[in-house]
């Protein structure tokens, strides 16, 4: 699916259609440039979760848990990984094998652990389309697709 957004609001109310649908389980993967609006995404993603507290992007701590939702949410953002072994260390299949929700931004970067079942979620800018348009791919990758 493809959805374009031409303002903020429009995004995060993307992110917050994806969480109002979102199952125990499941794991999102946010992909896309710096500043194409992944937090922000995240954040809508979060209320339709029903999280209420601030969501910010958990850049120096890798994962943020959320846990007033009607799931818990764990959102990560692995811009600073250095090696993917950084991930055992926070604990990184106890919650995507957990009890909630997982969305991770930059996940390209640890692509090579990522389970092939999940949702993954391109956002692009198009600077000829404005400086707010979005392109938001949401495709689902199961066990039997081949990336």
């Amino acid at each position: 699916m493809i959805v374009e957004t031409r303002s903020a609001a429009e995004t995060f109310r993307c992110g917050e259609m994806l969480g109002r649908k979102a199952e125990q389980g499941q794991i999102y993967t946010l992909v896309g440039d710096l500043g194409v609006g992944k937090t922000l995404f995240a954040q809508g993603f979060a209320k339709g979760l029903g999280v209420r507290e601030a969501v910010s992007s958990p850049t120096f701590t890798i994962v943020q848990i959320y846990e007033e939702g009607r799931l818990p949410f764990y959102h990560f953002d692995v811009y600073r990984i250095g090696d993917v072994e950084e991930m055992e260390e926070v604990g990184f299949e106890d919650y995507i094998f957990g009890e909630g929700v997982c969305l991770i931004e930059w996940a390209d970067l640890i692509a090579e652990i990522l389970p092939q079942g999940r949702t993954e979620i391109v956002i692009e800018k198009n600077p000829e389309q404005g400086f707010d348009y979005r392109k938001i791919e949401i495709r689902e990758l199961s066990s039997l697709t081949s990336e």
